[in-house]
């Protein structure tokens, strides 16, 4: 039987949801003389959105059937705002099921942070929501249509120490009975059997309508391009198989974003020469289908082999060999882009073929040795390292030289400026010109290259300060290509700076989702929690990150959330450790920081001269010098290295607007001068 509502039938309950919203209480007041029955215990399980499936019973959610992870309390506001799809739930409503009234401020806090929560892991938006509307200083409506994901299951068992003989036994002669009760029992057996009837009708009804509705089929997966095997022998030929694996990654993610979504290269690199089973690994990464392949290569031949694997099942849905010229292997990777998206859409009932693979720019054979360059170059900037950097600027130059009109290899050049200035390696007034060229030609060489807008959206974001550019060039990235994590990622740091923290979430969400297990977009959603002023879950995150790896830089910022949450000692412990360890040139300005705001006068006082010491021989970026300054009382000087910061477009100087460090300068004139030199008042 099918219980399924929305804002047109919410009106008609199912007989289950009747009794359980009646009670126990008024069910006995209705029947008295009735054998009392119940109902089984909990709601069914639903679907809603065509990839989600709450089951409230075990109280668990699933995607596609991979399980998510989700908290109590904002799986009990799903629950609710499911159970009332199509309805407004007031905040009120809310904090009667939820919250004690003795605890509003607590209420409020844990609903909005409920609410963030699931939009994260729905992957909603608050200006265009999927799911979970919100009603202005109300509440918040469910807007997906909900439907049962299987029988409801609705059964009347008998109460206790009633058994079925007892049920059958012969009472009393009706007329005896209802002779010897009274008026107003008489009422309430009348009433009891008009509600009881009622129900039935309607539960009959409901099923005699929708009993014919077709068993719920997926019509969208995840899927996991593993980091393709180097059988060359050749350990200097990695950067083709990582190259080769990054790229049908791309290609997959643009044939269908609507029924294919693709784990992005972060995550996947993780299980490069892992022997772990593929159900462990798809179960990480929350994929249904995996693709494996391995590569042999000599001067003249290329042969490819790739296995596309259902997981549920490990039956090997589609698998082929690839034998050609070694300069024909970009042409080889589309073919596999194109047959493993045909796969999959033969598998969910489809016969559409993947048409946009098709539409990616291809470089001809005699082109090869510039792809091979541009290879190298991605190669070398996933490590994210100053050398890394200055070998992919190398790289994709070479491939440049070789193929002018190749822009991939300009949005790539264009992000490699742009990481080198945003890291701290070089000035920014040195790079970042050269990374807006670079971006901009490669848009003009290739306008739906999703790659080359988000790099033109990072130059405005991190150099221009151009907030409405980088908007519009991000969500031009994501029309194209919703299944790029990296544009999702950028994007969400680019509202949070904004202070537009609920767009924030839903963006970093689905990011996550893309590439679970990537150390800097798991790193970011830590410090879009601090920017929002969530110390406790912020710390949380950072921890999550530093257990994966302890040296991961951008996880340090777990030392400004323990210092707002005043737990001064760890906070120091984290920084005197890569003082010690990594040598950091922030780490004394930070101790002074620390100290500062603990109170603790005389050992600021001594990182404050030895922060002037490392200056003197070694420049300290600004931003640890306001901050030093703050710590140290000296409002003035902070503003002085404010303004220096901004003249010199520093890192991070954009995130002023939101970050609590600059508390103490938001009352002064200057300070929001420098607001609106970078156009966020």
């Amino acid at each position: 039987m099918f219980l399924w509502w929305n804002k047109s039938d919410s009106p008609t309950r199912s007989f289950h949801w009747f009794c359980a919203n009646l009670g126990q209480k008024e069910v006995k007041k209705l029947s008295p003389r009735l054998p009392q029955h119940t109902v089984s215990p909990g709601p069914p399980t639903v679907r809603f959105g065509g990839i989600f499936e709450l089951r409230p019973r075990a109280r668990e959610l699933y995607r596609d059937g991979i399980r998510l992870k989700l908290r109590p309390q904002p799986f009990r506001v799903l629950e609710i705002l499911v159970e009332n799809a199509g309805e407004v739930v007031t905040r009120e409503e809310f904090q009667k099921q939820l919250w004690p009234s003795d605890t509003f401020v607590d209420f409020e806090h844990g609903l909005n942070s409920s609410v963030k929560s699931l939009r994260a892991v729905l992957g909603d938006c608050v200006q265009e929501p999927r799911y979970i509307e919100t009603i202005p200083k109300i509440g918040y409506r469910f807007i997906a249509t909900v439907q049962a994901a299987e029988d409801s299951g609705v059964h009347l068992l008998p109460a206790e120490g009633v058994t079925p003989e007892t049920q059958a036994a012969p009472q009393a002669t009706p007329g005896a009975s209802f002779a010897a009760a009274p008026a107003q029992s008489l009422r309430r057996w009348i009433a009891a059997a008009a509600l009881l009837a009622a129900a039935l009708l309607s539960v009959t009804g409901y099923w005699w309508r929708h009993s014919r509705v077709p068993a719920f089929q997926p019509t969208h997966v995840m899927m996991a391009v593993l980091p393709f095997e180097n059988l060359t022998g050749d350990p200097n030929q990695e950067f083709v198989t990582d190259g080769l694996t990054e790229e049908i990654i791309s290609r997959l993610g643009q044939a269908d974003p609507a029924k294919v979504s693709v784990i992005a290269r972060t995550s996947v690199m993780q299980y490069k020469h892992s022997s772990q089973q593929i159900q462990a690994i798809a179960q990480k990464l929350g994929a249904q289908y995996l693709l494996k392949g391995t590569l042999r290569r000599d001067l003249e031949n290329v042969r490819i082999t790739a296995n596309l694997i259902r997981v549920s099942d490990r039956v090997p849905v589609w698998s082929h060999e690839y034998q050609r010229a070694s300069s024909s292997l970009n042409e080889v990777q589309q073919e596999i882009a194109v047959e493993t998206a045909d796969a999959i859409f033969l598998a969910l009932g489809d016969q559409k073929r993947a048409e946009s693979v098709h539409a990616a720019p291809a470089i001809s054979q005699n082109q090869s040795d510039a792809y091979l360059h541009y290879l190298k170059g991605r190669y070398f900037w996933n490590r994210r390292t100053e050398q890394g950097f200055e070998l992919a600027i190398r790289e994709f130059q070479s491939a440049i030289d070789k193929q002018p009109a190749y822009a991939q290899a300009y949005a790539g050049l264009a992000d490699s400026y742009n990481l080198s200035a945003s890291y701290g390696f070089v000035s920014p007034q040195t790079f970042m010109p050269k990374a807006r060229v670079a971006a901009l030609r490669a848009v003009e060489l290739n306008e739906s290259l999703a790659e080359a807008h988000t790099s033109l959206a990072a130059v405005a974001q991190n150099y221009d300060w151009d907030w409405s550019t980088a908007e519009k060039e991000y969500r031009r990235a994501i029309e194209l290509n919703p299944n790029y994590a990296t544009a999702h990622h950028w994007y969400a740091e680019c509202l949070a700076l904004q202070g537009r923290f609920d767009e924030a979430f839903a963006e970093i969400g689905k990011a996550r989702e893309l590439d679970p297990l990537s150390l800097i977009i798991a790193a970011d959603y830590g410090a879009i929690l601090y920017f929002s002023r969530q110390y406790g879950p912020a710390i949380q995150q950072f921890h999550t990150v530093l257990e994966m790896d302890p040296d991961f830089s951008r996880a340090q910022m777990i030392t400004y959330a323990y210092v707002e949450e005043g737990r001064f000692p760890e906070a120091v412990q984290v920084v005197d450790r890569w003082k010690e360890e990594k040598n950091a040139p922030w780490g004394w300005p930070m101790s002074g920081y620390i100290y500062g705001r603990w109170g603790k006068q005389g050992e600021a006082q001594q990182a404050f001269q030895e922060t002037m010491k490392l200056n003197r021989a070694k420049r300290v970026e600004p931003t640890s010098l306001i901050l030093l300054s703050i710590a140290m009382g000296n409002r003035k000087e902070a503003l002085d290295w404010l303004e220096k910061a901004c003249a010199e477009r520093t890192p991070n100087i954009n995130a002023i607007k939101v970050d609590p460090t600059y508390d103490p300068l938001r009352n002064e004139p200057r300070f929001h001068a420098v607001l609106k030199q970078i156009h966020l008042e």
